[in-house]
């Protein structure tokens, strides 16, 4: 014997994760924040915003541009001043709206993997399924963790085609994404999706239903979803490889969460749960 683990069972998981992609696409009680919330942040406040900061007159922003370290500033200070304050509200300010959702979309699913489950009264099949347990966990975690990337890529995706018109008129040209946007779309923002999933998901496999699930993730979300808004913005202002190096940090965080959570969850404690 080799004392591997065996190999995951990919038809089992993938069984599940349809499974569960059904069940939250007919809850009416998900879907809808699941879709209103990155509707507003990322089509319709940008497009408020955008307009109100295209129709301004042009502000004077020396004094703040010339209060960011180093060189950070200089891909704005380079501008005409014309274009400095579209260019800053929808290319930097509003980068906070962006980890808002897949942290939150992860969330709200991670909440509804397991209480939904009892909710439903679904959980005494589920638990009798021959499935492994960490196929079940693996299967509940891309559960969640797929439609949030998905749904923040789309909503980004909609968001730089709302940033890029409405400047259109004043930059004639195409400004949304910047390499570090590419940074925060395909790096930072799944790891921030796999942190809110870490927390969620064992809050949801204690908790009895949906709503509890959400009371108590609350308390540690909420904040996360602060430090983003608080952290994000200035994150576009920084290197690269420093960006890179906080989307790194969040992993490690998520992968240590995920791991301890797959290491405790068994169907004895999720049938106590019940």
């Amino acid at each position: 014997m080799t004392g591997r683990a065996p190999a995951v069972d990919r038809a089992a998981v993938r069984a599940l994760l349809r499974r569960d992609l059904v069940a939250v696409r007919r809850s009416k009680a998900v879907v809808i924040p699941m879709l209103i919330v990155p509707v507003l942040l990322l089509v319709v406040l940008p497009l408020l915003i955008g307009l109100g900061a295209r129709g301004a007159p042009a502000p004077d922003l020396t004094r703040f541009l010339d209060s960011l370290p180093g060189d950070l500033a200089a891909p704005i200070a380079g501008l005409p001043s014309h274009e400095q304050l579209v260019v800053l509200v929808l290319g930097y300010l509003l980068a906070p709206l962006f980890l808002i959702v897949p942290l939150m979309v992860s969330s709200v699913l991670a909440a509804d993997a397991f209480a939904g489950e009892k909710e439903r009264r679904t959980m005494e099949t589920l638990l009798h399924l021959p499935v492994r347990d960490r196929d079940l966990f693996l299967a509940k975690l891309l559960g969640a963790f797929l439609p949030a990337v998905a749904i923040s890529w789309l909503g980004f995706l909609a968001f730089a085609v709302v940033a890029n018109t409405v400047a259109w008129p004043v930059l004639g040209r195409i400004f949304v994404p910047t390499p570090m946007w590419l940074v925060m779309i395909l790096w930072v923002g799944p790891a921030v999706a796999a942190l809110g999933l870490g927390v969620m998901v064992r809050v949801s496999a204690r908790a009895r239903t949906t709503q509890e699930a959400n009371q108590l993730g609350g308390a540690v979300v909420l904040p996360l979803i602060f430090l983003a808004v608080g952290q994000s913005s200035g994150l576009l202002l920084v290197t690269l490889p420093v960006a890179l190096g906080v989307g790194a940090g969040l992993w490690a965080i998520a992968v240590l969460l995920l791991g301890r959570g797959a290491r405790r969850f068994t169907r004895d404690r999720l049938a106590a749960s019940v």
